[in-house]
């Protein structure tokens, strides 16, 4: 029971925040985002091609964590298999395009390089745990296939994560900018933690 209301919570916040994104950003326009604003308030910021890198970040992190709750949590049977394949090539192809653009973004990361050291290390983890995933059903070890997608989803889940706690954050402190270096870390350790506990008690049931 405990199993389901979890997996319910992840669709639950996951289609959330991406229904969020899509009316943010697809509909209301990326100028009336809080951190996007938040930028446009410094002289030496410039809106393009910055934009444009967000928006192809937005599109692949987004189709990311929509798909991830499909893929980890309903299982593959024999009528499934070819769109289990097929929504995990979607899945990881968004993940490196995310991850390759995610750098030039981190460059320019609202906080600083302490933000920005963060988000990078997040997505050098990110694209690394994916593409391991991708080599360990390669070699048809679907037990590690699936403990490295689960890591790699727990850190696709840090756009949920990094909205939870940005705004207390940012009240706690009283700074945006100060509240933003602490999320570009705690947007993902706390993620790869419990996931990390998660698989060691999965390990324990197997054994």
């Amino acid at each position: 029971m405990a199993n389901k209301r979890i997996r319910a919570l992840v669709f639950i916040f996951a289609f959330a925040i991406a229904g969020y994104v899509i009316v943010q950003y697809g509909v209301i326009g990326a100028g009336h985002a809080g951190l996007v604003s938040f930028k446009l308030q410094k002289p030496d910021f410039e809106l393009k091609p910055w934009v444009y890198v967000l928006y192809a970040h937005i599109v692949t992190a987004t189709f990311a964590l929509a798909a991830g709750p499909f893929q980890l949590f309903i299982k593959p049977k024999e009528g499934r298999r070819r769109w289990h394949r097929r929504l995990g090539y979607g899945y990881v192809l968004s993940i490196t395009v995310s991850g390759i653009v995610n750098v030039y973004l981190s460059l320019f990361a609202t906080g600083g390089w302490i933000s920005g050291l963060g988000f990078i290390s997040l997505d050098v983890l990110w694209v690394g745990t994916t593409l391991i995933a991708v080599r360990k059903i390669i070699g048809k070890d679907v037990q590690a296939h699936k403990e490295w997608m689960l890591r790699s989803y727990a850190l696709t889940f840090s756009a949920v994560t990094l909205r939870i706690f940005l705004a207390p954050l940012a009240i706690l402190l009283g700074d945006f900018e100060a509240a933003f270096r602490v999320v570009a870390w705690l947007c993902w350790i706390p993620n790869l933690l419990v996931i990390e506990a998660v698989i060691a008690r999965m390990r324990l049931r197997q054994g």
